[in-house]
């Protein structure tokens, strides 16, 4: 079975407290690719950046000083019409989730992950590398028509990483 793995798509990294132009571009051809992977009966699983109120006196808040997807607030939301009902969503406190491996190894048959979403740069490439890791022979793609990264220069050195690292980059 092929899965789809959708990278914090949530709307404070879309429009909101860190959003981005480029994030925005992004959506119809996330949204699209959601379908297409439900239509052929792939799965699809989602993860969603959460943080607690506490989250300026976290490492990450003293590194990143804007307060963004707090847990329950719209900015945490993932965002209108990518959530597809009846999906699996993994909540992360950090940039790569240790649990995704575990959703994915419960997948029969699992043929190949494809990863999409926000932010290339961080939490695409933390989770390309923790996925290459854990299943070192199933191919791992990301499409990079459905990614956007802190800035366009961010979003292609992390690509170029990737390849390097044998993700396929479409």
């Amino acid at each position: 079975m092929k899965a789809l793995i959708v990278i914090d798509m949530q709307n404070d990294f879309i429009d909101g407290a860190l959003g981005t132009a480029e994030a925005v571009a992004i959506v119809p051809n996330v949204k699209r690719k959601v379908s297409e992977y439900l239509s052929s009966g792939g799965t699809v699983i989602y993860t969603r950046d959460t943080h607690t109120p506490d989250y300026l006196s976290t490492q990450e808040g003293k590194n990143l000083p804007v307060i963004h997807c707090v847990k329950g607030t719209p900015g945490w939301e993932i965002a209108d019409g990518i959530y597809s009902d009846g999906c699996k969503v993994v909540d992360k406190p950090s940039f790569g989730s240790v649990d995704l491996p575990k959703v994915l190894s419960e997948i029969p048959d699992l043929e190949s992950i494809e990863l999409i979403g926000l932010c290339t740069d961080i939490c695409v490439i933390s989770n390309a590398m923790i996925l290459k890791a854990a299943f070192p022979e199933v191919p791992i793609t990301v499409d990079s028509s459905c990614c956007a990264g802190v800035s366009p220069a961010s979003h292609e050195n992390a690509l170029k990483a990737m390849a390097v690292c044998q993700i396929n980059i479409v």
